[in-house]
């Protein structure tokens, strides 16, 4: 078997920082599975990336934008047409505050 890149320890460490309470099958459970995302890291390190260009992102840009511009007015009358009280041109509610 490999040598193990996480210790028991650091798992222990991590747990209590995420606040988890993990049996001894779980934290060796964990401590596996981090050394194996560890593996495929340095899987990855061996890679050759001589001539490739650095791409902040692989696939579209996402959604697109529009400009920030306002495009529904505000109409104050349309607005308290449905408030079920007012009062001056203000929505009225309930008082909360003695």
């Amino acid at each position: 078997m490999a040598h193990s890149k996480i210790t028991p320890e650091q798992v222990r460490h991590v747990a209590l920082l995420a606040r988890l309470s993990l049996t001894a099958a779980e934290e060796e459970a964990l401590r596996a599975n981090m050394d194996e995302i560890l593996g495929y890291i340095d899987k990855l390190g061996e890679l050759q990336t001589e001539g490739v260009e650095p791409t902040a992102q692989v696939g579209d840009a996402g959604t697109p934008t529009r400009a920030d511009e306002v495009t529904n007015h505000p109409d104050p009358a349309a607005m308290l047409a449905n408030a079920p009280d007012r009062e001056r041109g203000y929505f009225k509610v309930p008082k909360i505050i003695e």
